[in-house]
């Protein structure tokens, strides 16, 4: 038995993979998102530290958009470097581990997961963390960023400023 031998040829791959490439896009294969504005990313965190400043915390706030990069940040006066660090990783806990299952803040996220995660799992991963202090930020019930605020004396009052920077700029989500 003579085996068969196939033959490639480059320029015929070549001209189907263009043709494929350049054949009309179909709606299934166009996603659709939203994002938040820089304008009211950076009312929501100004508002935040506004309101805990108000209250004596000096505290961060910061906007983290779905891919989790930084959308806006601010550093209250006399806030703790530790404050910015935090109020990004609650932002980015409460977008990946709460907005896919309807949680609305970080605290609903701590209480369901607790605060020790078992070894292995959570705990591995960057930028999670398990405390209150963060909202998800949604337009016609799609999650498109959070913001979280870290620096207060207690995770509770951090996610109240939290709020008062959503709720800011709430009534032009719609």
């Amino acid at each position: 038995m003579k085996p068969t031998v196939a033959l490639f040829h480059a320029p015929l791959c070549a001209i189907a993979i263009v043709t494929a490439l350049a054949a009309p896009a179909r709606a299934e294969n166009v996603l659709a998102t939203h994002r938040l504005g820089a304008g009211l990313a950076a009312e929501a965190v100004s508002e935040a530290v506004a309101t805990c400043a108000k209250q004596g915390y000096k505290v961060t706030a910061t906007v983290v958009d779905t891919d989790g990069v930084t959308q806006a940040l601010l550093r209250g006066d006399g806030a703790t470097m530790t404050a910015l660090e935090a109020s990004h990783d609650k932002a980015y806990t409460v977008l990946t581990l709460g907005a896919p299952r309807n949680e609305e803040a970080s605290s609903a996220v701590a209480q369901r997961m607790g605060a020790t995660p078992s070894p292995g799992g959570l705990a591995k991963l960057s930028h999670i963390l398990l405390t209150p202090g963060a909202v998800v930020i949604r337009t016609g019930g799609e999650a498109i960023a959070a913001i979280g605020v870290g620096g207060a004396p207690g995770g509770d009052l951090d996610e109240a400023c939290a709020k008062a920077g959503l709720d800011k700029i709430g009534d032009r989500l719609k």
